[in-house]
């Protein structure tokens, strides 16, 4: 059985899960500081999560496509998206990113803002409270973030189909490569990379029930 659609998902997983948990983190934080336009920017962040993956990849598509604006300047820098491993990352931070960002916000929003005003009062500098209080604090709400858009990463189909193509080798993932198995009649790959996709699902609820314990036991 090739490997290369298993070996596509997870670096797709992986480096899209990088750039979400600095995205997220960041966003969850702005939003929860803004003081007008946090419902719209909330709303904005989140719709990935509430549209068919399939739209979303068709607005990518023209937001990245050759005759867009944003593909026109990369062109001249002989940089394309569509139908290559970019456009697969991209797709995954778009769908994942508002797990990331939504249980980053929830666990910024639990920390006791007593605790914030004390620090203020004492002449502890914003950045300080942010890297000492803040995200020590909501640890366990990133930590389960992070799981979270790993596997949504992991697992995603729609966007990807038809923003970065099905592709073997370069673009194909596991989602993808079980659809190609389906319409090829070839269930016995199917079964396969779907009990690969069955360990991966199963070891990630596990993880995201095992963090209330983790929480606990720190007390």
């Amino acid at each position: 059985m090739e490997i290369s659609p298993l070996i596509v998902t997870l670096k797709t997983a992986v480096t899209a899960t990088v750039i979400t948990f600095f995205l997220g983190i960041f966003l969850a934080y702005a939003v929860v500081k803004m003081k007008k336009f946090k419902g719209i920017a909330d709303a904005v962040i989140t719709l990935p999560l509430i549209l068919p993956p399939t739209v979303v990849g068709f607005f990518l598509l023209l937001l990245f496509g050759k005759k867009s604006f944003i593909g026109k300047i990369f062109l001249q820098f002989d940089v394309t998206f569509v139908f290559t491993w970019k456009a697969a990352v991209i797709s995954a931070v778009i769908v994942s990113l508002p797990l990331m960002y939504r249980t980053t916000r929830g666990a910024f929003e639990q920390i006791d803002v007593n605790i914030i005003q004390a620090a203020r009062t004492l002449g502890v500098s914003e950045g300080k409270i942010f890297w000492r209080i803040i995200l020590p604090n909501a640890r366990y709400g990133i930590l389960a973030g992070i799981i979270l858009s790993f596997a949504r990463a992991l697992g995603e189909f729609g966007a990807t189909m038809m923003f970065a193509g099905n592709i073997p080798g370069v673009t194909q993932t596991l989602s993808t490569a079980i659809y190609s198995a389906v319409q090829a009649n070839d269930y016995d790959t199917a079964f396969q990379w779907t009990g690969v996709m069955m360990i991966f699902s199963l070891t990630f609820i596990l993880a995201t029930n095992f963090l209330p314990n983790m929480r606990r036991s720190s007390f």
